[in-house]
């Protein structure tokens, strides 16, 4: 299938609004960017700190968002613990005492405090006279404020109570207030109660009974609710410390451990194990910052994405101004930023300084999402994969499969090379269209073959007689998806299968599916099951798996207990004897370090993947299927540039989203015209045009906005061009420019000219 950019099939100047909606009529005309205010994406920007006569430094103290400003209760500030409401508005920069009446909670630190309708709520901490060491406990009283009248208020609250704590964990969800674990102190806790916050006059406590993976006692942990559920990560947990992350369900009060062994070698780790941080939620994303870990105090920001269960560190933006490490500082989310409040940084000194952090707000790719659907519908399939001795066949894709692996893409190449001579020695005329569609010795061309979906072109038959059916559609899935679907952990029978796909991983020299494979079987090796692994991967002559397999059999707290299974006494005597051996004298493990090979390259176009993509083009080739197989597909006016064009495909093939910024006015209406799966396009496209329109690509972006009447973006470029008319009047663009277009610029000149100007220049003449 090939290509004509500069062909016109659409003549439609209608163009889309800003939001992504596919029901947009005809009827609209323009396209409208609003340029309001924006900050760099991945930003730390400092702000004011709080002035020592509004309030004290201060760390173990609470912050909460409400509206557009920022509430700060309580803490200590090295001498003295507090009970001072302060607030910073986000908008004017300001801080100031907010007003209260009532009486408020006595001075406390290491309490908790969220918002619930137009109140804070201040539950629990630590009390007393820190500095004559006098009258210190923990408090389990609750306190309202009220933002509209400034009124505190306590609850009594009959019945049975919490037992006191500070340090505890407390978020609101389904207008209840949830309170986890904390330290009385005597010990550290990992209770959980709630209270609903609707009806303070029928308001009881209610300790939740947990089930599943409950996380261990402890303190000085963040907790953040993201999809309906409530994540725990870290703090102090005395000897057991540890950096794992905990969901909890509130559905079923069911606990679940986040696992990690999915994890890639060589993908950023979990952060450290750590207390002090702080930890919100934003989009589908967990944010930690901060902390003590391990006697340092990092100031990195670690991101966790909730859809994917893989955490990476963000790189901040070049202008960024950083916070230094810190621990039991305070942080809160307003719009699209976060808010970072005091703390202790170095040698035990309070803070009183206020950072913001920028978050990106992009729609997640779904280009894995998107091939992982084309895999499960088998549609537009054009290779038939005949496997193993029972000759059972898998369809796939010659487009996904040759650019994902090499091995394959040579199997492909060889089956089509004998298809060839075969239809050449039936005749000359059943030779001229392959079952790949091309002529060239190349997969791809200027013209490529829709293949078998539209019924006029046969399979591909690659016979691969070294692989059985299940584990190779792993090893399939894994090319759509770049990941697999791990079975149950620990059953050896799905121990056994991922060991096949290992195999297939080591013939067809893949290492990213080799690594995920060790990390699943590693993980899922366990006393039971032990001795079957290491013996099938005697078998299959898999010598990292075996070593690994020796290696966990000799451990000492393993040794006895294996060796007295009647698995053991059916073990095959030369792996009796290596697990003797082993005992006295263990090997080095080595790893493979062969690269993956991704061919991304997008000049041809393939149906499958425009299918799997845009629901579009996937309309299109339901219906259009002519008889030779091969179509000409051509961009209108929405894609004029062949700049543009190679950034929709670089898009389309492998989520790929930067591009010049004239390339982004032109795409920004392509997730309306095309049908992609979210507007992940369009809101790169914005952000791109709204950063990056400089007075060197003024011009190109000034016409690109003109041929797409983006009015509101013609109306910014112009805005910058009389502003910056000295520099802009030297680019030698301004004299390609087209009549019309430089009208328009003498026409903005006049307006932003005042009469003393005109006057001015009319004496200089």
């Amino acid at each position: 299938m090939s290509w004509l950019p500069g062909a016109m099939s659409c003549r439609s100047k209608v163009a889309p609004s800003v939001e992504f909606d596919h029901s947009c009529s005809d009827s609209v005309e323009y396209l409208t960017l609003n340029f309001g205010p924006f900050e760099t994406v991945h930003r730390w920007g400092q702000l004011p700190p709080c002035d020592e006569f509004v309030g004290a430094r201060r760390s173990k103290h609470t912050v909460v968002a409400y509206r557009d400003a920022i509430y700060v209760f309580g803490g200590d500030n090295g001498k003295n613990m507090l009970n001072d409401l302060l607030r910073f508005d986000v908008k004017d920069c300001s801080w100031c005492r907010a007003f209260t009446t009532g009486t408020p909670p006595a001075p406390r630190y290491h309490h908790s405090a969220v918002v619930y309708g137009s109140s804070m709520f201040v539950f629990g901490g630590y009390t007393g006279d820190i500095y004559s060491n006098s009258n210190l406990k923990n408090k389990n009283d609750l306190f309202e404020y009220k933002f509209a009248t400034g009124q505190w208020t306590e609850w009594k609250v009959e019945g049975r109570l919490p037992v006191a704590r500070s340090a505890h964990g407390a978020t609101v969800y389904n207008d209840k207030l949830w309170i986890f674990a904390g330290y009385d102190g005597n010990a550290r806790l990992n209770d959980m109660w709630t209270i609903n916050l609707q009806d303070r006059e029928q308001a009881c406590w209610e300790e939740i009974e947990q089930s599943g993976e409950i996380p261990p006692s402890c303190c000085n942990f963040p907790v953040a609710v993201c999809r309906d559920k409530m994540f725990v990560f870290s703090g102090q947990s005395g000897a057991k410390i540890t950096n794992n992350l905990f969901q909890f369900e509130f559905k079923g009060n069911m606990w679940t451990r986040i696992p990690t062994e999915h994890l890639l070698r060589g993908s950023p780790p979990p952060p450290q194990r750590r207390y002090g941080h702080t930890m919100v939620a934003f989009d589908r994303h967990l944010y930690v910052f901060g902390g003590a870990a391990d006697n340092t105090l990092p100031n990195e920001l670690h991101c966790y994405d909730v859809d994917s269960q893989t955490w990476e560190v963000i790189q901040p933006s070049a202008d960024s101004e950083m916070p230094s490490g810190r621990l039991f500082h305070a942080a809160a989310v307003i719009h699209d930023a976060m808010y970072i409040f005091g703390g202790t940084v170095d040698n035990n000194v309070r803070s009183g300084e206020m950072y913001r952090f920028q978050f990106s707000c992009y729609p997640k790719c779904t280009l894995h999402e998107d091939y992982g659907k084309l895999w499960e519908n088998r549609q537009f399939c054009d290779v038939e994969f005949i496997l193993g001795e029972r000759e059972e066949r898998v369809l796939g894709h010659i487009a996904i499969v040759t650019a994902r692996c090499r091995w394959l893409r040579k199997k492909i190449l060889q089956a089509r090379d004998k298809q060839k001579q075969k239809c050449k020695q039936e005749g000359p005329e059943e030779a001229e269209v392959g079952p790949i569609g091309s002529q060239k010795e190349s997969l791809g061309g200027a013209r490529a073959s829709l293949g078998s979906g539209s019924g006029s072109q046969p399979l591909l038959e690659v016979s691969i007689r070294e692989a059985e059916a299940q584990p190779f559609q792993v090893l399939m899935q894994f090319l759509y998806t770049d990941k697999i679907q791990y079975p149950r952990k620990g059953h050896v029978q799905d121990v056994l299968l991922i060991m096949d796909v290992y195999k297939l991983a080591l013939s067809f020299k893949l290492s990213r599916l080799e690594q995920l494979c060790v990390q699943y079987i590693e993980a899922s090796v366990d006393l039971q099951n032990v001795l079957s692994v290491c013996e099938n991967a005697s078998k299959l002559q898999l010598d990292q798996l075996k070593e690994h397999c020796l290696n966990f059999v000799v451990k000492e707290s393993h040794f006895n207990q294996v060796i007295m299974t009647k698995e053991f006494e059916r073990l095959s005597t030369p792996l009796i004897v290596e697990i003797v051996r082993r005992k006295q004298q263990p090997l080095p493990r080595v790893y493979s370090e062969q690269p993956v090979d991704i061919d991304g390259h997008p000049c041809p176009a393939h149906k499958a993947i425009l299918a799997a993509r845009s629901s579009y083009f996937e309309a299109m080739f339901r219906s259009f299927m002519p008889e030779d197989g091969q179509v000409n597909i051509s961009i209108g006016e929405m894609v004029p540039s062949k700049q543009a064009f190679e950034s929709m495909l670089r898009y389309i093939y492998y989520g790929d989203v930067n591009m010049p910024p004239e390339d982004s006015l032109y795409l920004f209406a392509a997730p309306y015209y095309y049908g992609f799966s979210n507007n992940r396009l369009q809101a790169y496209c914005k952000q791109n045009l709204e950063m990056n329109v400089t007075v060197e690509n003024v011009l190109q972006i000034l016409e690109a906005a003109d041929k797409t009447q983006a009015l509101d973006m013609k109306k910014h470029c112009l805005h910058i061009i009389v502003h910056q008319f000295i520099k802009v009047s030297k680019l030698p663009n301004l004299r390609a420019l087209s009549q019309p277009l430089l009208l328009d610029i003498i026409e903005s000149l006049a307006s932003h000219i005042s009469d003393k100007q005109c006057a001015e220049m009319g004496s200089d003449i």
